[in-house]
Formats: C-alpha cells, structure tokens, sequence
C-alpha cells in the first residue's frame, strides 16, 4: 500500500441494486453554508418551494440599499417538517469566471469535495458523510438538460460522474444531476436537493460568519495553494480558509484526497459550533441576512425562505449530535492509488436511509439484577466497601476523515 491512503483496512463492500428516482438540479439564487447546519438547512427546501427549472438568478449586488430586519419577524416555517432529507454538496473546482484569480490557470468545471448530509426527521441530528473522490464505484446512465443520455460506466473513480454530465451537457444542471444519479445509484439513499459551492461562494461563506477559528498543530505550508500557517490559535478568512480546504501538498500532508477530507471535516465543525455560538439559527431576520451573505456564488435547486425555515428548526441541535466522518473505505485491490467501500459502508447507508442514526442505536444499559426470592426489597442491604478507584482510560484521539466524530469532539483551541 501507498502513503496515498493510509487508512482503515476493511474488505469490498456490494453495491446496491436500487434504482432511485432522479430530481433534476435547477439552478437557482442563494443557498448553504459551510457549515454542516446550513448544508443540512438546505436539504429541507421541500419541494413545494421548487423553482422553475433552469432559471438564472437575478444578481443585484450593490443596486438595492439592505432592507431593515423586522423586530417582529415570525418564525420562519420549516417546509420539510416532520420528514427527513438528505442533500447532496459538491465542491465545484470551477477555474474560470469569477474564480478564475482563485482556481489557478486551469480552465473548465471538476468537482472534488462530495458530502453527504442527513437531517433527521425529528431534526435532532444532522450526519455529514465525505464521499473520496478516488472511489471506484459504478455510475449509471445520465439524462442531460439538452435530452441527451450517457451510457453507464463500471468501476470508475466517483468524481467521473460530475464530469460526465459537464462534458456532455454543458451544463452544472447536467453535472450535478449526474453525480446525484451516481450517490443514489451507489447508496440506495434518495437525494432529495443538492448545493453546488465554488471557490467564491465557499470564501463567501467563511467570510459572512467574520471567520472560523482553526487551531493548527504544527506549522504548514503548501506551494500549490500558498497556504502557510504557523503551529497556534488562527482565525482564517474566506480566502485562508479556501486554501486550507483545497491542500493537499506540502509539509504535514501525504497528497492524498482522505486526508484532505479529514481537514474539510474538522473545518466544517468549527464553522457550525461558531454558527451555533453566535446564535444565527435562533433569530429569524438575522438568520435570512446571514443566509443572504453567505450564499452568494453558490447555485442549488432550493429557496432561502425554505432555506431559512429548516435552518431555523435546527436550532435546538446538540452539538454532541452533528456528526462527521467519510464513508469507510480501503485501497482498491485493483489500484493501491484509488479506493472502495467497505461491508461497513453499507450498513452505514441503510442506518441513513432508514433515519437511524449512521453508526447504529446504541445499546441499552443492562437492567439492575431482579433482588433474590424471599427477600424484601424495603429492606437495606448491608452497606458495600466502595471500589479502589482505578486509573482512568486515556481516550482515544478521533482522527477526522478516518474516524468518527461529532462538533462536539472538534477543537477550536490549542
């Protein structure tokens, strides 16, 4: 095996057979944030909401003055209320346009970063799933805006996907319907909505939030993104933040897509705890000004109203309850340098299509032994020496992109 993937050793897993029901990508104005809260948000834009396909968003930056937020602003209604959802994110590596100052020199339209986010039904748990972009997987025939269709392809890396429907189509419709297609087809988990972020929208968001707190354990630099932080406390700005989800050279760092994963994970919960800190999701105008900010360059199929109100139900979360991690994998027999699910990936995607949660229910606690017959229970028992106290266990240091692990686990502080 390489350094390229030094993770978990687990076996193949099957591939499920489950056709599911297309949703086309309708481009749209305004949604999602980084982090996992708001990407979840986006999943409950409910279809009643839906707009009208291939619409272009009417941009009118610095034409219209800010409206005032109402101080007797409802509460925004959660449209998707009482049923799960699950939206699709994807990183667009657009190179061009307006990230062309961002991307490099590089032209065209790939999609690197793939996440897959359950909001349950109850909204109390939000389960964010990265899916490695070097994943061999099967993907399906594709419809593409302009009527034309795709023919399947076996065992080829995941990310394929988006550049089937881009090439073919010509469209990021075409792109991101396609890559849908291929998570529901690999999965058996239907996607109800999905969020296509680019470099600007992804600066845009970190930005509208006033940063993310990041601690970093030693020093890094990476020549490809120009990334350079010393070993300490940061607060990273949207352009910081962009280079320290794109590394993947330089020192600390294998190259590999995994590791990379792991820091947009552990990026991804600090943004939500500082979300959660700042009270965004409670208030329902600053919440909707938020969202406006922090969306822009960004196009998805989903309305900020309906945006607003599922954000707006997730108020309650427990950070303990956002959990994060990539789908178990392990070098690919045929190719050290790619990868595949494990058995363990398919009861992870069953748990999400059945809303339990990813990693199982946990066990209950054994029930105190029933008192001996004949004896009376009212009665004390004889008073028991308490145990010699014990060393506690050390715990066990979650790795992000390779272990499991919630904002509540995430650090913000060295």
């Amino acid at each position: 095996m390489t350094t390229r993937h030094a993770a978990p050793r687990r076996l193949r897993a099957p591939r499920h057979a489950r056709n599911q029901h297309s949703h086309g990508v309708l481009r749209g104005v305004a949604l999602a944030v980084t982090s996992v809260l708001v990407f979840g948000a986006a999943g409950g834009a409910a279809f009643a909401a839906r707009l009208t396909n291939n619409v272009d968003g009417l941009d009118l930056g610095g034409l219209v003055d800010a409206a005032p937020t109402p101080t007797d602003a409802p509460d925004p209604a959660d449209a998707n209320a009482g049923r799960a959802v699950n939206v699709l994110v994807l990183g667009s590596d657009q190179r061009d346009g307006v990230n062309a100052d961002i991307g490099g020199e590089d032209k065209g339209m790939r999609s690197d970063t793939t996440i897959v986010v359950h909001v349950s039904a109850d909204r109390t748990r939000v389960e964010m799933v990265s899916i490695p972009r070097d994943s061999l997987v099967d993907i399906p025939s594709c419809t593409m805006t302009n009527g034309g269709t795709t023919r399947e392809q076996r065992n080829v890396m995941f990310n394929t996907a988006f550049a089937i429907g881009w090439d073919n189509g010509e469209d990021l419709a075409s792109a991101a319907a396609c890559a849908a297609n291929a998570v529901q087809a690999n999965t058996g988990i239907a996607i109800n909505n999905v969020v296509v972020v680019d470099f600007a929208g992804f600066q845009n968001m970190i930005n509208a939030i006033g940063g993310v707190p990041m601690c970093v354990a030693e020093d890094v630099y990476d020549e490809y993104t120009g990334l350079d932080l010393t070993a300490g406390q940061h607060v990273l700005d949207g352009a910081t933040a962009l280079q320290y989800a794109r590394a993947r050279h330089g020192t600390t760092f294998d190259g590999s897509d995994t590791m990379r994963a792991g820091r947009q994970q552990r990026l991804v919960a600090n943004v939500a705890n500082e979300v959660l800190s700042k009270n965004l999701l409670t208030d329902a105008g600053q919440l909707m000004q938020f969202l406006s900010a922090a969306t822009q360059s960004v196009t998805t199929d989903l309305g900020l109203v309906d945006l607003t109100g599922l954000a707006f139900s997730l108020r309650g979360v427990d950070r303990a309850n956002i959990t994060f991690m990539t789908v178990p994998w392990a070098p690919a027999r045929s190719d050290p340098n790619r990868v595949e699910w494990t058995s363990e990936a398919d009861a992870l995607w069953a748990n999400i299509a059945s809303d339990i949660p990813m990693l199982g229910v946990p066990e209950e606690p054994a029930a105190p032994p029933a008192p001996p017959a004949g004896t009376d229970p009212a009665v004390p028992e004889a008073p028991v020496e308490p145990p010699v106290p014990t060393e506690p266990t050390p715990t066990e240091t979650k790795t992000p992109g390779v272990d499991p692990f919630t904002a509540a686990d995430a650090s913000t502080s060295c």
